[in-house]
């Protein structure tokens, strides 16, 4: 089955856990026969066997990772283009990707496109509405997540919308997701299936975790420190103005904790302010943005991993964490607790019950222990590949509902 992925980022050079997905996505889905043209928006070598990976716009990968999340400033905030030496936004990218997959579509002719998130449901309605193509979208996360309180962007909202509109299947990766993309945008729920993120351990995995990233964290934890750790991006939808507060009354309960932000984002300037007037700051460590072995020995010497999310459709690290052994704490706004039930959950505006949880796990190593062993058997369950075969029912049924047409 001949598959056009449309999507914004792939490892290496992702920003977020969108990439992650796509890229564990495809490897199944090309396990089980599919053969994928996959388009991002810039140049980069990628080194993938399984699929073709084509560039859409001629830009470095750096440049459109600073608005393709910062929802208000998407048309406003301009990226210097080097190749062309002109100033590009996040809509120019945008619209120069949709000119790419129209001309791709004179030439090719494949038969379903499968686009992920608002970045690219614009092409995707292309392929639909000129082309005659299947199109499923798939919703990762929505405007209602990112935006927060505020609601997020009109525009964003209104891409959406169509996309959703003109997509013949979607597929969400939580319920909780799906409810919103129901009450918030009128989409029959007849029309979307749930297929939950999946997390696969690596095979022949060479990773070690020999503590020398990170020697002054185990010497705190030879002290009795519990190390406490939260990664993502430092947006308002990730709740970290909560967290920071919590921690702040967790250590002056239980002095011995050191939280660490592994993460970048418009929050951090904010954020460290608020951990120097709360008077926790020697007990905060910033890592900045990381990947690779260092996130993974961030998970290591980790105890307790929290996902603060005020609205998380999914959250992928909550499974990584859970891989390298961290008791889980997250909202009950996160998708990825309708899979894992060894994990404390609370709302996400309740710092109380926050630091009082953080607290109980670091003063019981049984508790601990608990949650660690039970979460350990309930992530292993999940797998990629249970979501590629969910992709392929929902591509053949598309493909019957074509036929049926004509």
């Amino acid at each position: 089955m001949k598959i056009l992925m449309l999507g914004w980022e792939l490892p290496p050079h992702n920003s977020g856990g969108l990439g992650v997905a796509c890229l564990n996505l495809s490897k199944s889905l090309a396990k089980m026969g599919a053969d994928i043209d996959f388009v991002v928006p810039y140049e980069a070598q990628h080194s993938l066997d399984y699929m073709n990976v084509l560039s859409a716009v001629d830009i470095d990968p750096l440049i459109r990772y600073g608005g393709a999340y910062e929802s208000k400033e998407i048309e406003v905030k301009k990226f210097r283009n080097e190749n062309r030496q002109q100033f590009l936004s996040i809509r120019d990218i945008q619209h120069e990707y949709c000119e790419f997959i129209e001309k791709y579509l004179k030439e090719h002719h494949p038969e379903v496109v499968h686009a992920h998130d608002w970045l690219t449901y614009e092409a995707g309605i292309i392929a639909k509405k000129e082309f005659g193509i299947p199109l499923v979208a798939h919703v990762h996360a929505t405007e209602f997540d990112r935006g927060g309180a505020d609601g997020g962007n009109p525009l964003i909202h209104q891409i959406e919308y169509e996309g959703l509109l003109w997509a013949d299947r979607i597929i969400a990766v939580s319920h909780a997701t799906k409810n919103i993309i129901v009450e918030k945008y009128g989409i029959p729920p007849s029309k979307i299936d749930v297929a939950y993120n999946g997390f696969d351990a690596p095979k022949n995995d060479h990773y070690h975790y020999d503590g020398s990233s990170y020697q002054y964290l185990e010497n705190l934890k030879k002290k009795g420190y519990t190390i406490v750790s939260t990664v993502g991006r430092f947006t308002l939808q990730k709740g970290l103005f909560h967290l920071m507060r919590a921690a702040a009354r967790a250590i002056s309960i239980h002095p011995k904790m050191v939280f660490l932000f592994a993460g970048d984002g418009e929050q951090k300037d904010q954020l460290m302010h608020m951990s120097a007037d709360l008077g926790i700051a020697k007990n905060i460590i910033f890592t900045g943005f990381i990947r690779g072995k260092q996130l993974r020995d961030i998970y290591s010497i980790s105890d307790i991993f929290v996902m603060s999310s005020v609205s998380e459709p999914f959250g992928l690290t909550a499974l990584e964490a859970a891989h390298h052994g961290n008791a889980i704490i997250v909202t009950k706004q996160s998708g990825v607790g309708e899979v894992l039930n060894s994990v404390v959950r609370y709302d996400y505006w309740d710092e109380d019950k926050l630091a009082s949880a953080l607290v109980n796990i670091a003063e019981s190593p049984a508790l601990e222990k608990s949650l660690q062993t039970g979460v350990s058997h309930e992530y292993a369950r999940i797998s990629w590949d249970d979501v590629a075969k969910k992709c392929v029912d929902v591509y053949n049924e598309v493909r019957q509902h074509k036929r049926n047409r004509f």
